[in-house]
């Protein structure tokens, strides 16, 4: 049992005529990833007939679609490449990978199997379509927060918070013969991507934390994250590839998301702790004194109680305790004047045109540095030795 391709540019029509059995499959939806195909006949369905392909039927494969043989339950044939053939049982098993390449024949390798009857062709065999097309419209969503640590270099924390996030990811089949094998199996009707749904959505949801734990590793803030949605699909990948494409035969494609939020005490507590670390800087904490102490002027003058009540208030507060805004300028000057002084710029002067340089060549002219020394004695020297006090150069 074999298939041999229809001669191009033969129309479907003839062969239809002239071939025992015709089989085609519609384009399939993207709901449907698996089905069983059926005869037709002048493009009406005959049904099974007892599931016997006859010896000389033709079998057409269209884009996006990869077309199998059961035989038995055992795969003996496979399509990926659009186009039509001839079953013939005399011929040996083949293989038309398309553009799946080594991947897939590394599988039709391990699954493939001949059934010979003295001639007769076997009780059950089967002609099934896949969907390769991408499959859009699976939603996803956090029923529970995901940990996200956040890690904030300048400020100098780390932070862990729970994020929520939903949106939509896309999938396609890279391998028929491993979701066959592995998943579809011999079903009499077709394999719609619901019966999978709930599966691939608890492992995606459960790979999505390690793959968000990558982003927060590379700085990336989580109200970023929506932007780096490229990068996520490829993690998810990296963590779902042994489950998915290794034992399934399918991969993600796109992986989008509409939002992320964290909750009201998680956004507080961040905002909290970087407002600390913002302060700890004298100089910032001083112009955060002055705004409060605006703030205060302002809320004074409008007591109720007449504003020099307010003030009062307003004073005793400061006495009682805290830094004023001075003292804290104070600080952060006496700070920048410990702190050392930058390394001077080594400067030369172009014996060209004059200008002072600070790199190899002079930027007015282009005359090269020097190559000068100076010795102890305190004379400049561009020889080997020091014409002033005889000494070598060091």
């Amino acid at each position: 049992m074999g298939l041999i391709k229809a001669v191009a540019g033969a129309a479907s029509s003839t062969l239809n005529d002239g071939f025992k059995d015709y089989f085609y499959c519609e384009s399939l939806p993207s709901d449907v990833l698996m089905v069983k195909g059926q005869k037709r006949n002048k493009q009406k369905v005959l049904g099974d007939d007892n599931n016997i392909i006859t010896n000389g039927s033709a079998i057409a494969v269209a884009d996006g679609q990869a077309m199998m043989i059961v035989d038995q339950g055992a795969i003996v044939e496979f399509s990926a490449e659009p186009g039509e053939y001839i079953y013939d049982s005399s011929t040996e098993p083949c293989i038309y990978a398309g553009g799946f390449l080594n991947s897939l024949a590394a599988a039709w390798e391990t699954f493939k199997k001949r059934f010979v009857y003295g001639g007769e062709p076997g009780k059950d065999q089967r002609v099934y379509y896949f969907n390769l097309k991408e499959i859009t419209g699976n939603k996803y969503g956090t029923q529970n927060p995901v940990p996200f640590t956040i890690v904030d270099k300048n400020a100098g924390l780390e932070l862990t918070i729970g994020l929520r996030c939903n949106g939509e990811y896309s999938y396609r089949l890279t391998n028929p013969i491993l979701f066959y094998k592995s998943i579809a199996g011999n079903v009499s009707g077709e394999y719609r991507k619901e019966f999978l749904e709930s599966t691939l959505k608890t492992e995606l949801l459960t790979a999505l934390q390690p793959a968000l734990a990558r982003l927060s590793e590379n700085g990336i803030r989580y109200s970023a994250v929506p932007l780096h949605t490229t990068e996520l699909c490829d993690y998810l990948n990296d963590l779902l590839s042994p489950k998915w494409r290794d034992g399934r035969g399918i991969e993600i494609v796109m992986f989008g998301m509409n939002s992320v939020t964290a909750s009201k005490e998680d956004e507080e507590k961040l905002q909290s702790m970087q407002l600390a670390a913002a302060l700890s800087d004298p100089a910032k904490g001083a112009g955060y004194v002055i705004q409060g102490q605006t703030q205060a002027m302002k809320d004074a003058a409008n007591n109720d109680a007449g504003a020099a009540i307010g003030f009062m208030g307003m004073n005793a507060a400061q006495t009682a305790g805290g830094m004023n805004a001075q003292t804290l300028y104070g600080i952060a000057a006496q700070n920048q004047a410990q702190a050392p002084a930058p390394a001077a710029a080594d400067t030369w002067v172009c014996p060209t045109c004059g200008a002072v340089c600070t790199d190899n060549f002079c930027p007015k002219c282009g005359a090269k540095k020097p190559d000068t020394w100076t010795c102890e004695c305190g004379s400049v020297n561009d020889g080997n030795f020091c014409p002033k006090c005889g000494k070598p150069r060091q």
